[in-house]
């Protein structure tokens, strides 16, 4: 049986801001790990305050490992001259659950649909190139639920397949929640399921 693709990429902190300029107009490259669009806008808010002077806050976000979702902002520039080439960044390095911002300072000479393009690319390049980026897995997480009696069984077989534990409670009757990868889940739900006495289901 073929591997579905389990991994993803994204970053795990934000990297220093980038600076590009053109024609005395200043483009800083801001990139952000997000998970969610409150955590977009929570971002956005912050960088309007601390760049009240700016002309423009562009940006593009692409958020989830499966389905997939994405937005792009112009902002006030011409259409498709920031926001899609900031997103484009964004696929080119094969990243989601990740915020790139270009905010913009008008130095007085227009630029040019061809001339924005390029800048808010270039900029978004830049902020990238400085992002550690990193490989994620795709996860399933299953809740084991058993009696005492069978910790043993259980125990062993979470150690033997190098399973990965999120939480437990362990009493008369327990629960321990597992996260595994997901081209592992079907196996591993068929491996407990086949214990006596033994309940595993999938948790969303």
């Amino acid at each position: 049986m073929s591997q579905l693709k389990d991994t993803y990429k994204t970053i795990i902190t934000a990297p220093a801001p980038v600076l590009f300029k053109d024609k005395n107009s200043k483009f800083f490259g801001y990139a952000f790990p997000v998970n969610t669009e409150h955590d977009v806008k929570t971002h956005l808010t912050k960088l309007k305050k601390e760049h009240h002077a700016a002309r423009h806050w562009c940006y593009a976000y692409q958020l989830g490992t499966e389905q997939i979702f994405y937005r792009t902002n112009d902002d006030g520039e011409p259409s498709n001259s920031a926001g899609a080439p900031i997103y484009g960044q964004i696929q080119s390095f094969q990243l989601t659950n990740v915020l790139v911002i270009i905010v913009r300072y008008f130095g007085g000479v227009k630029l040019g649909v061809s001339g924005l393009i390029n800048a808010y690319k270039t900029a978004a390049q830049m902020v990238l190139e400085q992002s550690l980026i990193v490989e994620k897995t795709i996860d399933v997480n299953f809740i084991i639920s058993f009696d005492y009696k069978h910790m043993n069984t259980v125990m062993r077989l979470i150690k033997e397949k190098q399973i990965t534990i999120s939480n437990q409670e362990l009493e008369m009757a327990c629960k321990i929640y597992i996260s595994v990868r997901k081209n592992d889940s079907q196996n591993i739900f068929e491996l407990f399921d086949r214990v006596y006495e033994v309940d595993i289901k999938k948790v969303n």
